[in-house]
Formats: structure tokens, sequence, C-alpha cells
């Protein structure tokens, strides 16, 4: 999907309603951006039903799809709506991250990738205005779901702008835990370090929201799927990357510009699929031996 990713982050912020309290995306909206058949989508995801509970995939009922109407603004989108035989499924944050893992292609990671973003940009839009929001009267808000939520992407929000030394993100927390993870990446300027001995593709998804020029080197032991055509793509686009072997660390950590060191629960190609912490190391004396093992690979 070679697009813009501030355009493509737009486009898809246009096709998130709100139903239950939630934010949802339709499921022949995700058919259209995975580039499949709407049919083809609802197969694949009821060959996989058992990771798809009601609060990550529910079908809307006829009041819920008038409403949604209601919501479609052009058109176009009213049409790509239109003429169905069954009432539409509809797919929430967690729903969404899940389809990564069972619509296996490139564009699925990539697309999968661009709908987080989009979440995370919608948030921040929301943060920014909401001061204007709150006084607007008599206005209905699709993507403002209630006070509590509009409270809780506020919190969500704020929090990025502090430094946390220790977190925990439980299951199902995906969007959550991608977001933090990416602040961090954003933080170095210089070098990222990586010590995760299960690394593959998404991994470099991940790694890919790096700042220009930032260097990376990832340490692993090779029991993920990383490959060197894998390595040699990304290096194509967001050079500079390393990938070194290696079977000392059990525990997984994020060096930053050699200064700064995370401890993480989990390799963060699973963030958010199981509870999982992530702990700055302040003891000076940890962060140098831990510097110093790495420098001697």
């Amino acid at each position: 999907m070679k697009k813009d990713i501030t355009n493509t982050n737009i486009e898809i912020q246009k096709i998130i309603y709100s139903f239950r309290g939630k934010q949802v995306m339709i499921d022949s909206d995700l058919a259209k951006l995975y580039q499949v058949e709407t049919k083809v989508f609802n197969q694949a995801v009821k060959r996989n039903i058992n990771r798809f509970p009601e609060n990550f995939r529910f079908q809307l009922t006829e009041n819920e799809y008038e409403d949604l109407k209601s919501q479609i603004v052009t058109s176009s989108n009213i049409n790509n709506h239109g003429g169905r035989r069954y009432l539409p499924y509809v797919f929430t944050e967690q729903g969404i991250a899940m389809l990564s893992a069972i619509l296996k292609s490139d564009i699925a990671v990539e697309i999968s990738i661009c709908i987080m973003n989009a979440f995370i940009e919608m948030r921040k839009f929301l943060l920014s205005n909401y001061e204007l929001f709150s006084r607007i009267d008599k206005i209905e808000f699709k993507q403002l779901e209630t006070d509590k939520k509009i409270e809780k992407i506020f919190n969500y929000i704020a929090s990025n702008t502090i430094e946390e030394k220790q977190k925990v993100f439980f299951n199902g927390q995906i969007y959550d835990a991608f977001s933090f993870i990416i602040d961090l990446i954003k933080r170095a300027t210089k070098k990222i370090i990586l010590i995760d001995n299960y690394v593959d593709i998404e991994t470099l998804n991940i790694m890919c929201k790096k700042n220009n020029g930032v260097h990376i080197i990832i340490i692993g032991s090779g029991k993920g799927n990383l490959t060197n055509i894998d390595i040699k793509k990304f290096n194509s686009q967001y050079p500079n990357l390393t990938y070194k072997l290696n079977n000392d660390f059990h525990d997984r950590f994020i060096i930053l510009d050699d200064n700064e060191v995370y401890h993480i629960g989990a390799s963060i190609k699973d963030a958010g699929k199981k509870s999982f912490g992530i702990t700055k190391i302040e003891d000076e004396y940890i962060i140098e031996n831990i510097i110093n093992k790495v420098k001697i690979y």
C-alpha cells in the first residue's frame, strides 16, 4: 500500500464509527482495506471464531444498522454499505488487532499498523480539541462515546507526555502497548539496541517507526522467523539495521542511545497479547553492566 501515511490515517478515521460505547470498523470497510472480498474476509474470521469474543466482534442490530447509515456522510460510503443480505459485523480495536494474526500477508501487516496509527491520531485530535468540544452545546458527537470514555482518552494521551518508569499492560491492551513501545522507540536520536530472542517481521514493522538516521541493533538467539531477506528489505527503506546472534540473554531489553535501559516482560512483537510489564532501569551500575555486555558483540 504505497500511500502517504498521513492521508491513509485520515481516510481510516473517516470509517471508524461508534456503537455500544466502542469505536469500531465495519467488516466491508476492513475487507476493502485488506484487499479481499467481504465474504472471503468473514469466512477467514469464522474459521478462527474462537479468537473473536463478543468484545472483539459483534453483529449490528437493525436499529444500529440504520444508525450506521446516519453516521455515514458521503453518498459513496452509503453505496458501499448498501444491498447487503445480512446485517454487518463490526470489529473493535482488539478485534482489528487480532485480524493481523489470521490474515497473514504483507498487506495485512501494513494495514493493521495504519489502523493502529489512525486510532492513535484520532485520540490525539480529540484531546487537542477537548476544550472546544466542551463549550459546544446541543451537538451530537458520534465519535465521542461517553464522558467516561472521553476521560479515558484524555488520561491515556496525557500519560504519554510524561515519562513513565513502570507500565503494565493486560491481555488485550494491544493498541496501548503498541503506542507505548512506539513512543519509546521515537525517544532514540542515535541508536536503539533491542535484546529479544523472538523477532520476526512484526518486530521490524514496529522498529520502522524510529527517527531517521537512528541505527538499530537487534541481538537475538535466532528463535524467531526473521530472515536475511527481511533485513535486506528493511534496510532498503529504513537504514541501518544490524542483526546479531547471541544466546547470553533470557530477558528482553531496549537500550536507547547507550543511555536509557528498559526491561520488557514480553517480545515486542507480542505486546498486549498477554499481560506483561515494562520497567525503566534506574540503577547506574546495572545500566553500565548491561551496556558493556552488549558492546562485546
